[in-house]
C-alpha cells in the first residue's frame, strides 16, 4: 500500500461529503414529485459560478490528470493546446452558439436538431451520442480512473484497475442518478475547488523537488532548460507528436473541428449551460469556465513535463516507466509523480482532487447519457405519453444501464498508450460529421433535413476511410496516411459540401422551412463578457508567440 490511514482517512470524508450534498440540494419539497426540468435541467436554476465550476469539472477528468499528462511526458507542452484553444471555443460558443439554443428553449442538442430538420436526424445523432458516450468516453473516464488508483492506492500491478473502476462508477451513480443534473452541478462547485488546489498542489510539490534550492520557479526554469523541446507549441513534420498535433492544424486546422464539436455540440458539456437561469447568466458561466481552462495546463500538462526531465536523469524512475517489453508507457506520468512525491496527508488531498475529476465526469456523462436516451429516443419513439414520473424513472434506469456496460467493458483498453490521443481520435471519427450538421444548420437556412440525414450516415465510412492508413490496416495507395487532424479536417469538408449539394437540390436558391433567421441583435453581448475575452484572446496571442 502507498497510502496512509490518515490519507484514506481524508478521501473517506470527501467522499461522504459529496454524496451528502448531491442528495441534499437534489432533495424535493414534501409534496412535490421531481420532474423532467427538474431533473434532466437542474429547474433550470442554475447562477454562473456553478455552471462555469461545472463545465470544467465535467471537462476534466482521469483523461486530463492521466493522459494529458502521458502525452505532456511524451510530446510536451503543445498537447496543451487542446485546453487553451478551448478557452477561445468556449468563447465563441458563448457568443455564437447559446443564444440560438437557449432561444428553441431545448433540453438536448438532438433535441435542436428535430426543431431545425425533423425527428430522423435527432434518432440518428442521438444513437451516435449514446453509443460515444458509453462506448468511448464512460468507458476511457473509468479505466483511467482505475488506472490512477491502482497506481497510487497499490502497487500498479493492475490488482486494484477492477475495483476501482467499480467503486468509482458507483459513487458517481449513487448521487447523479438519484438527483439528476442539480446534484451533478452542485457537487462540481465543490469538485472543481478540490481538482484544481489538489492539481496545483502536485506541480508545486514535484517542481520544488527538481533544482537544490528548491523553487517553483527554479523548477520551471530547470525542466526548460533540460527538455527546451518539449516546450514548443507548434510541432515540425520531424518532431515526437507531429502525427498527433500538426503544426499549424492546432491553431488552424483540425483542432479547430475537435474543440467546436466538443465545446458546442456535446451533450454531458453544454447541458449546464441549458439549464441557466438566463442567457447573460449562461454566458457569464461560459467565460468564467474560459478563464479557469488558461490555467489548466500547469496542472495536467507541466506534471507529465517534469515526469519526462525525472525520466531521463534518474534511472529508478526510467525503470517505473518501462514496461517488461522495453516500451515507455506514458500515461504512468501523473500516478507516479504522486506516489513518489507527495507526503502523507497531503496525498489523501490529491487522490480525493483526481476523484473529484473522475468521477464528476463520470456523473456528467451518466446524467447526459440518461437524458439523451430517455428525452430523444423513449419519449420521443418508444412512449410518446410517458408521465414526468416515468421519464424520471427510465432516466435513472438507462443511466444505470450505461453503466453497467461501461464497466464491463472499461478492462479491455488495458493495453492503450496515451489514452488522452485514443479518445480524441475516436471521437474525431463521428465529431466532423455532427459539427457539419450543426454548423450548417445554425448558420446556413438553406440546409435540408435530407441534407442532415445523409450527412451523418456518410461521414463515418468517410472518417473510416482517412482511419485506415494510419492504423496500418492497408498498406494501399489508396488510403493517404494523414495526421488525425487532417482526416477530421478532411471529413468535415467533403461532408459539408456533400449536404451543400444535397440542399441546393431540396431546396434551390429558397430557405428551408425551418431555416434559422438570425439578426445582429441575437448575438449581442454584454461588456463584461467582451472584456473577458479580449484578455483571454490577449493571453492566448501572448502564449503562442512566446513559445511558438
Amino acid at each position: 500500500m502507498n497510502i496512509s490511514n490518515i490519507d484514506f482517512s481524508i478521501l473517506i470524508i470527501y467522499a461522504i461529503t459529496i454524496l451528502s450534498i448531491g442528495l441534499y440540494v437534489s432533495r424535493t419539497k414534501k409534496g412535490k414529485e421531481k420532474n423532467s426540468s427538474d431533473y434532466f435541467l437542474a429547474s433550470k436554476s442554475l447562477p454562473w459560478w456553478a455552471i462555469g465550476a461545472s463545465l470544467i469539472a465535467a471537462n476534466i477528468s482521469a483523461e486530463q490528470f492521466i493522459g494529458m499528462s502521458g502525452s505532456g511526458f511524451a510530446i510536451g507542452l503543445a498537447i496543451a493546446s487542446y485546453e487553451f484553444m478551448a478557452a477561445l471555443t468556449l468563447i465563441i460558443v458563448g457568443k455564437y452558439f447559446l443564444p440560438i439554443f437557449i432561444k428553441k428553449g431545448i433540453y438536448t442538442i438532438p433535441e435542436f436538431l428535430e426543431k431545425r430538420y425533423n425527428a430522423n436526424v435527432k434518432s440518428v445523432l442521438a444513437v451516435f451520442w449514446i453509443f460515444l458516450f458509453v462506448f468511448v468516453n464512460l468507458t476511457s473516464v473509468l479505466y483511467l480512473g482505475g488506472t490512477a488508483l491502482d497506481t497510487i492506492i497499490g502497487n500498479g500491478d493492475g490488482a486494484l484497475v477492477l475495483n476501482s473502476v467499480i467503486g468509482l462508477g458507483l459513487f458517481a451513480a449513487a448521487y447523479s442518478l438519484w438527483g439528476g443534473l442539480s446534484s451533478v452541478a452542485w457537487t462540481d462547485v465543490i469538485q472543481v475547488i478540490l481538482l484544481v488546489i489538489g492539481g496545483l498542489i502536485t506541480t508545486v510539490i514535484t517542481l520544488n523537488h527538481l533544482t537544490e534550492d528548491g523553487g517553483v520557479l527554479n523548477g520551471l526554469s530547470y525542466i526548460y532548460e533540460k527538455a527546451p523541446e518539449k516546450f514548443n507549441m507548434i510541432l515540425n513534420s520531424t518532431d515526437k507528436g507531429y502525427s498527433d498535433l500538426p503544426g499549424i492544424a492546432v491553431l488552424a486546422g483540425g483542432m479547430w473541428i475537435a474543440n467546436i464539436y466538443y465545446w458546442g455540440f456535446n451533450q454531458y458539456i453544454i447541458q449546464r449551460t441549458l439549464a441557466a437561469k438566463s442567457l447573460k447568466e449562461s454566458q457569464k458561466g461560459i467565460v468564467f469556465a474560459a478563464v479557469l481552462k488558461m490555467i489548466i495546463p500547469l496542472i495536467v500538462v507541466v506534471p507529465g513535463i517534469i515526469a519526462y526531465v525525472m525520466f531521463t536523469e534518474n534511472p529508478e524512475a526510467a525503470q517505473a516507466f518501462t514496461s517488461p517489453d522495453g516500451s515507455i508507457l506514458n500515461d504512468k506520468a501523473y500516478p507516479w509523480l504522486i506516489s513518489s512525491f507527495i507526503p502523507t496527508g497531503l496525498k489523501g488531498i490529491i487522490l480525493a482532487a483526481l476523484s473529484a475529476a473522475i468521477v464528476s465526469s463520470l456523473a456528467s456523462m451518466l446524467n447526459s447519457t440518461s437524458t439523451i436516451f430517455t428525452l430523444d429516443i423513449y419519449k420521443s419513439i418508444v412512449n410518446k405519453s410517458a408521465s414526468e414520473k416515468n421519464l424520471v424513472t427510465v432516466g435513472r434506469v438507462s443511466g444505470l444501464i450505461a453503466l453497467i456496460i461501461a464497466i464491463i467493458i472499461a478492462p479491455i483498453l488495458g493495453n492503450i498508450d496515451q489514452a488522452f490521443q485514443f479518445i480524441q481520435e475516436w471521437t474525431g471519427v463521428v465529431s466532423p460529421g455532427i459539427l457539419a450538421i450543426f454548423m450548417l444548420g445554425l448558420f446556413w437556412n438553406k440546409t435540408s433535413a435530407k441534407a442532415a440525414v445523409i450527412g451523418a450516415l456518410c461521414s463515418i465510412p468517410i472518417a473510416l476511410f482517412f482511419k485506415v492508413g494510419p492504423k496500418g490496416w492497408s498498406s494501399l495507395e489508396l488510403f493517404p496516411n494523414l495526421p488525425f487532424m487532417h482526416q477530421m479536417g478532411l471529413t468535415f469538408i467533403i461532408t459539408s459540401t456533400i449536404m451543400i449539394a444535397i440542399s441546393y437540390f431540396d431546396n434551390g436558391k429558397g430557405r428551408d422551412i425551418k431555416g434559422i433567421e438570425l439578426s445582429k441583435k441575437l448575438f449581442q453581448t454584454s461588456s463584461g463578457f467582451n472584456i473577458a475575452s479580449i484578455i483571454i484572446i490577449l493571453l492566448l496571442a501572448a502564449i503562442y508567440t512566446i513559445f511558438w
